[in-house]
């Protein structure tokens, strides 16, 4: 098996006879996707609501979140300094990971500017619940991460309650009391 790219940079594997080469993979439906560098295209009720400056729905404002934690998914992992991060020689280190010892990791395309763009702008829609209500914050932030791999949410709903301590309808009653205090603040309501 050969990996090549096409010109206009999609990934095409094949053997090396050259006969047929598969289609590349479609992107998630609704989770933006596409090359590096090429914006994820909002789903057209997101547009909707954002560009005509229109009241938010409910749907739309969790759709954004959901884009805006898969966005911060895809964002590069960065940690400690490369001298600090390696503690073994690197003659070893290169044995060690040798002969396929270790698997490769499947990473998402980083996203463009206009869609970190987004992602800042939604996130800050978070600090819209009011202090006192931290428990929605941390509930409506932990649902708004989606891997953009998969499209699954990372905490279910009853992986919440256990974390919480508290029932899975509780946790989605809790989330929809989050979202509605969002929705009051940004469709001109004062109140939450």
């Amino acid at each position: 098996m050969i990996v090549c790219s096409e010109p206009n940079g999609t990934p095409v594997t094949g053997r090396t006879s050259g006969r047929s080469r598969p289609e590349a993979p479609k992107p998630l439906p609704g989770r933006g996707g596409g090359r590096a560098g090429s914006p994820a295209a909002p789903n057209t009720a997101t547009a909707r609501a954002t560009r005509s400056g229109s009241l938010y729905t409910f749907e739309s404002v969790i759709e954004r979140l959901e884009e805006a934690g898969a966005t911060l998914l895809c964002l590069p992992i960065s940690g400690m300094p490369g001298d600090l991060r390696t503690s073994r020689w690197p003659v070893i280190h290169a044995a060690i990971d040798a002969y396929g010892w270790s698997g490769a990791r499947l990473r998402p395309a980083i996203p463009a500017a206009a869609t970190i763009s987004r992602m800042d702008e939604a996130l800050g829609w978070i600090g819209l619940i009011p202090h006192e209500n931290y428990v929605l914050r941390r509930i409506v932030g932990a649902r708004a991460l989606v891997s953009p791999l998969t499209g699954r949410h990372l905490f279910a709903w009853r992986r919440l309650g256990s974390l919480l301590g508290a029932d899975a309808r509780a946790i989605k009653r809790w989330h929809a009391k989050g979202i509605a205090a969002i929705l009051d603040r940004l469709n001109g309501g004062a109140k939450c």
